[in-house]
């Protein structure tokens, strides 16, 4: 198992050297470009909001989405407020990473959603509980098909928008990894989330390279997508993963990746008439 060589280009920021290290542990030559920074709003509102929510009783279960939206919540209204809020209601959690942010503040979630962690998972947790007065910690942006879901099971939903996701302040390795691909100088794309197909076209846009950068994608690099989520992302631009590991996360992207990915080079240049 083996990149072999490949030029792999991942858009990871927050665990950019994390992925750079495994793509080069199995053969590959890594082009890591950070596309996405997480910054706090500068507007607090929701944030005292939900405390406010949490401490009058009325919501029942809280849902947060990430580990980085719990850590800048619990920042902005102090810990102790925080977690003692916390401990009056159930917390679900999506996945792993506020399970951590939890366990660090001596808290639980009740309930952990299963693999592959989408906003699905979470409306199937919740269609099994009792309580219907909700509130959602937001990622990057709203999501209005989860809260439509909850609603349809009766529940009463109110969103807090914790953080926003923006270009990083530094776009230079994202406008190089533009170039790259534009020039067909990449043979293997890794995609963890949507939001990082939506800002590498925004700068190709910017760069007027986005049609050959979408050409370039469909026609002679490798796709790697982390799971079904991203998956929909790369179908609203007409795109097909080639890849897509068993478990949504890093390391089997990575290496089912350095598996599958130099027969698929090979033959996806091959059906387009382009070589190396």
């Amino acid at each position: 198992m083996s990149f072999a060589g490949l030029r792999v280009l991942s858009l990871e920021s927050r665990r950019a050297a994390e992925i750079a290290t495994l793509i080069r542990k199995q053969g590959g030559e890594p082009f890591v470009a950070p596309s996405v920074q997480e910054a706090p709003l500068s507007d607090h509102s929701d944030a005292f909001r939900l405390l406010e929510a949490l401490e009058s009783g009325s919501v029942e279960l809280v849902i947060f989405m990430t580990g980085v939206g719990l850590t800048f919540w619990r920042d902005v209204v102090t810990a102790d407020r925080a977690d003692r809020a916390l401990r009056q209601v159930k917390i679900l959690a999506r996945g792993p990473k506020p399970v951590a942010v939890l366990r660090a503040a001596g808290l639980r979630a009740d309930v952990i959603v299963p693999e592959p962690n989408t906003w699905r998972e979470v409306v199937e947790a919740v269609r099994v509980l009792p309580e219907r007065r909700i509130a959602v910690q937001e990622y990057g942006r709203t999501n209005p098909q989860m809260v439509d879901a909850l609603i349809q099971l009766g529940a009463q939903v109110e969103t807090f928008a914790l953080y926003r996701w923006q270009l990083p302040a530094d776009t230079a390795p994202l406008r190089a990894a533009v170039r790259l691909l534009a020039a067909r100088q990449t043979d293997l794309v890794l995609f963890t989330s949507g939001v990082q197909l939506e800002h590498l076209l925004m700068v190709a846009a910017e760069e007027h390279l986005a049609g050959e950068v979408l050409q370039a994608l469909q026609q002679n690099v490798v796709i790697a997508s982390i799971g079904p989520i991203m998956t929909e992302a790369l179908a609203e631009h007409g795109l097909v993963p080639d890849i897509v590991p068993a478990s949504p996360k890093m390391g089997p992207l990575v290496y089912a990746s350095a598996e599958q990915a130099p027969g698929l080079v090979q033959s996806k240049r091959s059906a387009s008439g382009c070589n190396r």
